[in-house]
């Protein structure tokens, strides 16, 4: 029977030859790839835990290729493992420092007096920082300029000859750390012995103020070396020096 033209079947329609896929590279252009660029595993190193070795064969002008990627894994590996360590150690022991270095700015801010903030820098700051000895050295100064007011009578006051806090620091610098030392008895006093190694911080006072320094030292040799970060440690000298400052009512 014969449909309506309107029911008649449509005609299929043509067929769409299916995309073509991408060639793999033949091994030949792998090879050829490879042999002008030689450092291609140094670059890509990741492709060594997904490559297959070779069998293991010895003979001459024969490569031992899965001895050298099971070294060069090898290494890498001990190379990360070191990096860790010692990022981790760094990050611990700088948590550490931070956590010293506020108990001690806190406990300098607790002062009742000035005597008792003297007594807290040079006797209990010592805990707190993990030293041996803490002393504030001054410069001397002349009559009629306050000079006074540095000698105060404690042990852990040391009274400096002028110009002795730029000769030991130097006119530009604010801390100077000493690795393998032995202890200035002009900084240290009677505790010089015990020092082996410090951390000198100029006490950024007053300009009316004698210079003067905090010396921090430790009988550890190695405690304080050339290179460490010293943002804490000027952190504690300018908050000691702010405190002078109010309790001797000194102006900036």
């Amino acid at each position: 029977m014969d449909l309506p033209k309107d029911k008649q079947a449509l005609p299929p329609l043509p067929s769409l030859p299916a995309p073509a896929k991408p060639s793999d590279p033949s091994a030949n252009e792998v090879v050829a790839y490879l042999r002008r660029h030689p450092d291609f595993l140094i670059t890509h190193p990741d492709l060594l835990s997904v490559l297959t070795p070779p069998k293991l064969e010895r003979g001459d002008r024969v490569i031992d290729m899965q001895h050298f990627m099971v070294q060069r894994q090898r290494a890498e590996i001990a190379q990360l493992k070191s990096q860790q360590k010692s990022l981790i150690a760094v990050s611990r022991a700088n948590l550490a420092t931070q956590a010293r270095v506020h108990g001690a700015v806190i406990a300098i801010l607790a002062a009742t007096s000035f005597e008792h903030l003297i007594q807290i820098v040079t006797i209990d700051l010592a805990t707190l920082l993990d030293a041996d000895v803490v002393t504030i050295a001054v410069e001397r100064q002349g009559a009629g300029q306050g000079g006074q007011r540095a000698r105060i009578p404690h042990q852990g006051v040391q009274i400096l000859d002028a110009g002795v806090v730029n000769e030991v620091l130097g006119a530009e610098r604010e801390v100077v750390l000493q690795t393998d030392i032995k202890g200035d008895a002009r900084l240290f006093g009677d505790g010089a012995g015990l020092v082996h190694s410090a951390a000198l911080l100029r006490i950024p006072v007053s300009a009316k103020a004698p210079a003067g320094m905090l010396c921090i030292g430790t009988r550890k040799p190695g405690k304080f070396q050339a290179g460490q970060g010293t943002e804490l440690l000027s952190f504690l000298a300018r908050a000691l020096g702010i405190t002078i400052a109010a309790w001797l009512d000194l102006p900036a």
